[in-house]
């Protein structure tokens, strides 16, 4: 009960500063979501050959911080996907 009261207590709120500040209802957005993907995908690149650079380099150790790194972005973007996926129905 006290979290749909909260809720409620929100929205009010919400409600009062977007009639009296129209400028807060309007979407922004710094960067257009087409320059940031060719902004990642370059980035992902650079990341990709360095990496290739310091596996050659450093050997084993290379290698390892390659997979490391790799892991990571992997749990980044499975954890991304998983939220902006819409909820299964049960049925």
């Amino acid at each position: 009960m006290a979290t749909r009261d909260t809720r409620r207590e929100f929205d009010e709120i919400v409600g009062r500063l977007t009639a009296d500040y129209p400028s807060l209802t309007r979407p922004v957005r710094v960067l257009p979501r087409r320059v940031v993907r060719i902004l990642l995908a370059v980035g992902g690149g650079l990341l990709w050959a360095g990496l290739s650079v310091l596996m050659v380099v450093a050997g084993t150790v290379g290698v390892v911080i390659t997979c490391l790194i790799v892991g990571a972005v992997l749990a980044v973007a499975l954890t991304t996907a998983r939220r902006r996926r819409p909820p299964r129905s049960g049925g």
